[in-house]
């Protein structure tokens, strides 16, 4: 817990001048409050007493030095609100920073497990509770130690009966509120979790929103959404039910204070121990002794949901990248494209059985190669190890004669382009997306990568040409528009290894033949993997491994393999019928 609380206070490293100045202001502000209180029991006790004049003069001097404290306790009130509460946004922004960078580095091993909505209140709800505990928590203990241990001091040297009367409620207070501050937590704790449940239902099927219409399941939607709004609410009712019991708890021993001191304090000046302005000064201290109660509960709270989120933050900041560069990681130059996988096998984690096994195969420089075979067994997989998206389990992956985890990571991806079925177009404009590619490029090569994906026409057939804002994820392109977006990203970028996923398997026959076409221009001279659904798209590759169970079963050309009467022969059977 050391070294975390240790993690947790670097955060106010950078804003160690706002840190002192907010305790400052706090510190200030609360000990006005209880001055002003002395001040009205001085007026009362002893202004009165003075001859008209002097009282008059003192009365004006006196109430000049009150409005002069309440300016001030304005002005503390007002600092520890902006300036506290922009160090603490500024506290937040650097552990968002943190773990969105965290978030970059973490392989697709970790997604694989992950939900959005998940990862999304890592970063909203839970650093808000760490920065809100950030803030507010030092300022609010340091205020409640200073108003309750000033005010008893100070009671304690008006009256010592009564004192002693009216901080007797202090203990009861506390163990009520912290036994229903425990409730409340349990309860916002539940809260998070069903919010967090929610949002990631919600993300789910907003995302999925086009096949939530073409198979008319907004219905289906709705139910989904119905009970996971329904236990939210549930969870929220009775984390009200707590707050209400505990505030209301709070508030009547608040009011039964004051009742019992005035009543207590009314039956001593019958006796004559105590003066009627003793009781007045009293009565004003009542809310800065019953106050911080509140504020140290409340701190107690702030502590354990802002701990608690500290904890899960450093939980995925200890999450350590399955993929690294390795100490000594080279850079390539000259890159050529030959990939050779020298006996390969590769499991996913939490699996035992091999998707690979024992592989062996080289590609040379500027081969243009085909993958076909039944779903699963494991042509997308291949490719994926290549830019190391997972690390193989054994064996090694060479680029031009070099393993790939001796090279530099952003190195090696920037001799890969990836071309998916599944394209992911950013929410921007046209221009924004082709550049995506290479960020630096310029305007002209961004349309001469179009030009060369087949994608300058149809671009310039938009109102606002590249400039043209695509939508989320590109809801306004068809499908062979956004792919042939997706392939000018790839040319711009200008790689020597290409991977070509299924590219054109979502797409109808004249989309197809477009893209095949932009994707043809692209594999000139690049070493290229193709992996095929439609075999009518790769009967021009210089070689075709068809994969089975672990591995390479079949290779050859398009007719060799149609001779063997194998696998490949069964596939095209299936497809042509002939």
């Amino acid at each position: 817990m050391k070294e975390k609380l240790k993690r947790l206070f670097s955060y106010y490293k950078p804003y160690k001048g706002l840190f002192y100045s907010d305790m400052f202001f706090a510190i200030l502000g609360a000990a006005v409050t209880l001055v002003i209180p002395m001040i009205v029991r001085y007026i009362t006790n002893d202004v009165i007493y003075f001859d008209r004049a002097d009282a008059r003069h003192a009365i004006l001097v006196l109430g000049a030095v009150m409005l002069a404290l309440v300016a001030l306790e304005v002005f503390c009130n007002f600092y520890i609100a902006y300036f506290g509460h922009t160090m603490g946004a500024k506290m937040e922004a650097d552990m968002r920073s943190d773990i969105f960078g965290h978030y970059q580095k973490l392989t697709f091993a970790f997604y694989d497990n992950q939900k959005v909505g998940h990862l999304l209140s890592r970063i909203t709800s839970d650093l808000f509770d760490i920065s809100e505990l950030l803030h507010h928590g030092p300022e609010d203990l340091v205020i409640s130690i200073i108003k309750i241990i000033g005010s008893f001091v100070i009671l304690l040297t008006v009256n010592v009966k009564l004192a002693l009367i009216a901080f007797i409620f202090i203990p009861v207070m506390a163990i009520f509120a912290f036994y229903y501050n425990g409730k409340m937590k349990t309860a916002f704790k539940r809260n998070r979790e069903k919010n967090a449940d929610i949002n990631s239902q919600i993300e789910d099927s907003l995302s999925g929103i086009r096949v939530v219409k073409s198979f008319a399941n907004e219905n289906m939607e709705m139910k989904k959404f119905k009970a996971g709004n329904e236990n939210f609410v549930a969870a929220k009712k009775l984390s009200y039910k707590y707050m209400g019991i505990y505030n209301s708890g709070l508030g009547a021993m608040s009011t039964l204070i004051t009742v019992v001191v005035l009543l207590a304090g009314v039956s001593l000046m019958l006796n004559g121990s105590i003066a009627v302005t003793d009781l007045i000064t009293f009565l004003l201290y009542i809310n800065n002794f019953t106050e911080p109660v509140r504020k140290l509960v409340n701190f107690t709270e702030q502590f354990q949901n802002g701990y608690s989120g500290f904890e899960r933050f450093l939980e995925i900041l200890s999450i350590a990248p399955d993929i690294a560069d390795e100490p000594d990681a080279v850079s390539l130059k000259d890159v050529k494209g030959t990939i050779e996988f020298k006996k390969v096998s590769f499991y996913y984690e939490n699996e035992s059985e091999k998707v690979l096994d024992n592989l062996d195969l080289k590609v040379e420089a500027g081969d243009y190669i085909a993958l076909v075979g039944p779903s699963g067994v494991g042509k997308t997989t291949l490719c994926s190890l290549i830019p190391r998206f997972y690390e193989v389990s054994e064996g090694g992956i060479l680029l031009d004669g070099t393993d790939i985890r001796h090279i530099k990571l952003e190195e090696l991806r920037s001799h890969i382009g990836i071309v998916q079925q599944d394209v992911y177009l950013f929410s921007g404009s046209v221009m924004d997306n082709i550049r995506y590619g290479k960020p630096g490029a310029t305007d002209e090569e961004v349309v001469r990568a179009a030009k060369n994906a087949n994608a300058h026409e149809f671009i310039m057939s938009f109102p606002e040409g590249y400039d043209t804002d695509i939508g989320q994820r590109g809801v306004k392109l068809s499908g062979g528009q956004k792919q042939r977006l997706s392939i000018a990203r790839v040319f711009l970028r200008n790689p020597e290894v290409l991977i070509f996923d299924e590219a054109t398997s979502a797409l109808d026959n004249e989309s197809e033949k477009v893209v095949q076409q932009s994707m043809e221009n692209l594999a000139k001279n690049r070493t290229t993997f193709v992996i095929a659904h439609r075999l009518s798209t790769i009967r021009n590759a210089q070689r075709i491994l068809v994969m089975a169970d672990h591995g390479i079963a079949e290779e050859g050309t398009h007719e060799e393999l149609l001779r063997k009467r194998g696998i490949y022969a069964g596939l095209y059977q299936m497809q042509f019928g002939n």
